[in-house]
């Protein structure tokens, strides 16, 4: 009769100190969401490649770029790009892709295209512009897609 107790007692104690949390577990307790940043999420990835669209474009190559909470990635100048990109705020489309003003480019016909996919300012971005060939490319007013 005093195992029986004992082992009755004993059970009951392993049960509500597994019903209040006490002891070892081994279960680890989630710790409450909380933000990663005052800034709201801001990662591109932006890539260049020859061909006519995104779809059939082979990535020649491919940078990461980072603005807040301050300008990062493998961009080669991720200060003026991000600056560039704030002054248009975050709209790609508005970014000046024609030729500067006394520039001279052939019209030979060797498409080289441009992507930008990620997150700007907690909103998906996805952008793609495709220029007639590299000297247009090079010839635009804009650092974003200069790697």
């Amino acid at each position: 009769m005093r195992k029986t107790t004992g082992a009755i007692g004993l059970g009951a104690a392993l049960a509500v100190s597994a019903v209040l949390g006490i002891g070892t577990s081994g279960a680890a307790h989630a710790a409450p969401a909380k933000p990663q940043s005052l800034y709201p999420p801001s990662a591109l990835v932006l890539t260049v490649g020859w061909g006519a669209d995104a779809a059939s474009t082979e990535v020649q190559r491919a940078v990461t770029l980072s603005c807040r909470p301050t300008p990062t990635g493998t961009h080669p100048a991720p200060t003026q790009a991000c600056a560039e990109l704030r002054s248009v705020g975050g709209m790609f489309g508005q970014l000046r892709t024609g030729a500067e003003a006394g520039r001279v480019c052939t019209k030979e016909w060797h498409p080289i295209t441009v992507t930008a996919e990620g997150i700007w300012d907690g909103r998906r971005v996805s952008y793609e512009h495709t220029f007639a060939n590299n000297c247009f490319k090079s010839a635009a007013p804009t650092l974003v897609f200069e790697f």
